[in-house]
């Protein structure tokens, strides 16, 4: 049976960040709780419980909440009304759509002095002649019941025929306790022949996998799709007469058809786990050696051909919180594959690349995985190239280029340009053994003079 469990509390306790200590209001409606438990250890400032539609047979373990002020066990399987005395704020009480037919229980929340509001509407107990007007009486602090608002004339009146009116309360109830003792007999009766009738079909359907019957199975390959088909039939019969056979609404036959339904849905999820182990590898290589181009992950990426670098860059969209312990790069020289969280990513490249040269990083910020891989060919006819031509072309039109350039550079007419002959410095220093100081000012002003069309050329 599911009970209750800490996790379950935890992740309904996200309002209050997961914290259940402190905890005043939670809903665990809706969650197939079969036992009713721990509640009144873990979170004893509770003032709000919702635990409508659940299973819950007994109401138990919440007499320790003593700031309850509002339980909710709508929808459940409770047969009678108990354990709620230490509930000392107790203000609002809804049992609607139970199986309370024990009507004198209500006597057990004398005690919850604060109690407003109840509610019983959907009880078996609501049929009994007199009900009202029996727990208007027995309840004098109720304020409302079933939604409806006591006036304190009807009070009056359910006091003075109560001894009357509690009388055949009780009859009503032993002969409501009677019939629910035969529908347990007959629930369980039932349940065994189910149980019993379960066993012989799984011993009917392996059968043929005795050791008799192994020799001639080969023999019956033809007969087991017809087998299978037989049996599908014989469970979609079964499952139609489980529905449509009429059932007194019980506790045990809101229990058996959970147990009934959670057991289909089980049969259903292992079909789909054993159809998931039995699904064929994905060819990533066809059995003629071509290579297939397989996305596996769903990622968005890009191929780009860096001719600069010379060479091929692949940028996969890997997700950003994924671990790079889950990528796994192989890298080889005509495709390139990726695993991500062993899903295949596999990409035929444009041209042959260099496996052991390439290289593999991670971006910080996107996630991104950006693969290089050098191309192997165009390395190789780079070098050729670039040493041809500076061997050949290239040296000869330098050296070219150098001579016409020294050639201008010896070959200038001192007579077309205005400064002076260094050549003749030099000379002069020698001759006379002075140095540039002692150079004679007429000559440079000659020099002045003689050119007046002189302008001066920064760039020259």
């Amino acid at each position: 049976f599911l009970s209750v469990t800490e996790d379950l509390v935890r992740r309904r306790a996200e309002h209050n960040n997961c914290e259940i200590f402190s905890l005043e209001e939670i809903s665990l409606h809706q969650q197939e709780i079969e036992k009713l438990e721990y509640l009144d250890k873990w979170c004893r400032d509770l003032k709000i419980l919702y635990l409508q539609n659940n299973l819950i047979p007994k109401i138990e373990n919440v007499g320790k909440l003593k700031k309850l002020e509002y339980l909710n066990v709508a929808l459940n399987n409770i047969e009678r009304i108990e354990n709620l005395e230490g509930c000392e704020e107790l203000k609002k009480l809804d049992l609607t759509a139970n199986f309370i037919g024990e009507l004198s229980s209500i006597e057990a929340l004398k005690s919850n002095i604060h109690l407003k509001e109840l509610f019983l509407v959907g009880n078996p107990c609501t049929e009994f002649e007199g009900y009202r007007q029996y727990v208007v009486a027995t309840l004098p602090q109720l304020k409302c019941l079933d939604s409806k608002e006591i006036e304190r004339s009807d009070r009056i009146q359910a006091l003075q025929n109560y001894a009357e009116v509690k009388q055949k309360i009780r009859e009503q109830e032993q002969a409501y306790l009677l019939k629910r003792a035969r529908e347990k007999e007959e629930a369980q009766r039932k349940m065994q022949e189910r149980k019993d009738k379960k066993q012989n079909q799984m011993k009917s359907k392996f059968g043929f996998d005795s050791p008799d019957s192994l020799q001639n199975k080969e023999n019956h390959h033809a007969e087991g799709d017809r087998e299978q088909e037989t049996w599908k039939t014989v469970e979609d019969d079964e499952d139609r007469r489980f529905w449509e056979e009429p059932t007194p609404y019980t506790p045990e036959s809101r229990l058996e058809t959970h147990r009934y339904i959670e057991e289909k849905r089980r049969a259903k999820d292992n079909i789909k786990e054993s159809k998931k182990r039995e699904k064929p590898l994905r060819t990533l290589v066809t059995a003629e050696g071509k290579v297939l181009n397989v996305n596996v992950p769903k990622l968005h990426f890009s191929l780009k051909d860096d001719e600069e670098n010379n060479q091929i860059i692949l940028d996969l969209a890997v997700y950003r919180h994924l671990d790079t312990s889950l990528l796994d790069v192989d890298v080889q020289p005509t495709y390139i594959r990726v695993l991500v969280k062993g899903k295949p990513f596999q990409l035929v490249l444009p041209e042959e690349v260099k496996p052991d040269s390439s290289s593999a990083k991670r971006s910080q910020t996107t996630g991104h995985l950006v693969v290089s891989m050098p191309k192997a060919r165009e390395i190789i006819l780079a070098k050729q190239k670039v040493s041809t031509s500076i061997k050949h072309s290239d040296c000869n039109t330098l050296q070219k280029n150098a001579r016409s350039i020294q050639v201008e550079k010896l070959e200038v007419d001192p007579t077309k340009y205005s400064f002076p002959d260094v050549t003749k410095i030099i000379q002069e220093k020698e001759r006379i053994g002075q140095g540039p100081i002692r150079l004679q000012p007429k000559k440079t002003t000659e020099t002045k003079k003689s050119y007046v069309d002189f302008e001066n050329n920064e760039d020259v």
